[in-house]
This record gives C-alpha cells, structure tokens and sequence, in this order.
C-alpha cells in the first residue's frame, strides 16, 4: 500500500473534526456487523409499489453526511444506468415504463440460507433507514444522495455465509424486451458487481430502495440497488435480481469490459486517474454549467471508517 510523508498528504485526505469524533460510534456499529449472525428486526421493511410511494418507518442514520442533498430532479435526471442508454439522461427518459414489481431476489452460493425469494419477503426482516452519502461518478461528477435502504452488513448476517464465503456477487435483471439497452452489445449483459466479504458488511453499505423518503424511480435502480459510498458509482448495481457468496473473485461488468480502465475495487482516489481523465477533482451537479471544481476526497472522504479495509493493498495496482 501507498505509504505518504505529512508533505504529501492533500488537505482533502486529513480526516476532518466530525469524522474523528464519531469514530467510536462507528467501530461499535462495526463491530456490531461482524459479530454473531442474528434474525431480523420485529417491524421489518416495508416499500410500497407505485412511482413516489412514500415509504413508512424510516429511521435517521449516523453515517449520514451533514452536506445538504441534491434536489430530487438532480438525482432522478442524470445518472448511469446502461441497461435503458448509455446517455446520462436515457435512463430517465426510458425508463418510466418499467415495472419493478412483481420482483424476485435469489440468494445461492456458500451460505446457509438460499432460495428465491418475493422481493417483499426479503427485505421484510430490515430496518429502513436514510442515510445521506456523498456519491462520486468515474467521470469526475459527484452528487450528495438522501438514500433510504437495507443495511447490507444485516443481509449478509441474516443469510448466514459459510467460512468458504469470500466475496458477494451481484447481478442485474436481464430482460432487453423491457431493459432496451440490453439488445446492444454495450457490456457483457446481465450486468455484475461484487464486493469482498468486508465490504459488504462494513456498516456503510446498504441496499437502496428509495431516495427522498419514497421508493427507488425504475431510473436510479428500482426495486433494490447497491450503494457503496467510498466507491465510483459503477459499483452501485441497480435492479438486483441474484445475490452469491461466492469462493473466488466474482467477474465484474466493466472491469470485464476495459481492465485497463475499471478495477474490481474501485475505490475513490484522486491519485489514480483515469486513462482519459483526471481524477483529481469533481464537479458537483447542480451548481450550472460554472460551477467550481473541488478536490476528491480519498475514499470520497470516508477514509475513517473504511481504509482499514485495504491495509497492505497497493491501491495503485488494485485499482
């Protein structure tokens, strides 16, 4: 792993005041994930269908950031999502008539509990929270996010992994009579992701099902995503259908597509550019066609809580 002198380290990755006192708080919600597995909660998820249901019971998260979100229009309008156009406003545009329900979510691989499962059935046994996360794009746009979801640590705790159980894998639905964007060889369809075991239950990861307190727009993902807030926003898998605990590294659908370009882990490093762009700074949408430029934060700023998960990895070459 890349080791700096004090002389080397931006301003932007010095952990800030806020992060340090909530440190504590965090490591015990962390340790609370890696501890033994348990059931679920007694209330349960519950995400209405229809477009903008507003979504019951949702509780405040500590994680979230105290930067003011994006306008819902922000967030709903402009986003990658491939599987309706390789525009950052296809998704929006073909994406209105899809019906994210009914829906199915398969769990398989090395772990105790799998089978097919009615969306609703699987989310039932969480706990719906908001959490408002920094979320940072490849190609250099970021956006702040009020997500509403699973916490993904209780997910993977409540299907029970064995100890063969390295990484999870995830795949999107894969039907180009309604995903159009899936007739055209863009990526090797369905689309796939993964993180290792840690990642995934490191208590900043979460299954999105909403934004702005109401259920996900069939745009940003609906019925359910990933969200990985120290990660570029490919790896945020949208429309989930098959979750696998699976032995060995899963493929993963850009990394299969341009090696050179995108990297299982994909974290946020502003030292690692992009073979057509830098990474070294972001443009916030929102703020017009001239607004500033700032610096990216390692880890999208969530250094605290997960650089602990790279210790040794040369994040130059694991890209």
């Amino acid at each position: 792993m890349l080791i700096k002198k004090p002389a080397d380290i931006r301003p932007s990755e010095i952990t800030s005041k806020e992060n340090y006192l909530n440190r504590r708080q965090f490591i015990r919600a962390g340790s609370i994930a890696g501890a033994a597995l348990v059931s679920g909660s007694a209330i349960g998820a519950v995400v209405p269908e229809g477009g903008r249901a507003k979504l019951p019971d949702v509780g405040k998260s500590e994680f979230s950031t105290a930067e003011a979100p994006n306008s819902y229009e922000d967030i709903t309008t402009y986003n990658n999502y491939y599987e309706f156009g390789t525009g950052k406003e296809d998704p929006h545009k073909y994406a209105q008539d899809f019906e994210p329900r009914p829906w199915s979510i398969t769990v398989d691989g090395h772990a105790e509990k799998t089978g097919t499962f009615d969306f609703d059935d699987f989310i039932k046994p969480f706990d719906l929270e908001e959490r408002i996360y920094r979320m940072r794009c490849v190609e250099a746009w970021s956006m702040v996010i009020p997500w509403v979801g699973i916490s993904l640590a209780d997910v993977v705790k409540h299907y029970q992994p064995t100890s063969k159980a390295k990484y999870v894998a995830f795949e999107t639905l894969h039907d180009p009579k309604r995903m159009f964007g899936q007739r055209r060889p863009v990526l090797d369809w369905p689309y796939k992701e993964g993180l290792t075991i840690a990642e995934a239950t490191n208590p900043l990861t979460i299954l999105a099902v909403g934004v702005y307190g109401e259920s996900m727009p069939a745009q940003n993902g609906a019925p359910i995503r990933l969200v990985v807030p120290w990660k570029y926003g490919f790896k945020g898998i949208k429309g989930i259908v098959r979750i696998s605990f699976t032995e060995k590294q899963p493929p993963v659908s850009w990394n299969i597509s341009a090696p050179h370009e995108y990297g299982f882990y994909a974290n946020v490093n502003p030292e690692v550019d992009h073979p057509r762009w830098s990474q070294a700074t972001e443009r916030r949408i929102g703020g017009g066609l001239f607004a500033p430029r700032i610096p990216t934060q390692m880890f999208n700023g969530y250094g605290e809580q997960v650089a602990h998960l790279y210790d040794g990895l040369d994040l130059r070459k694991n890209y």
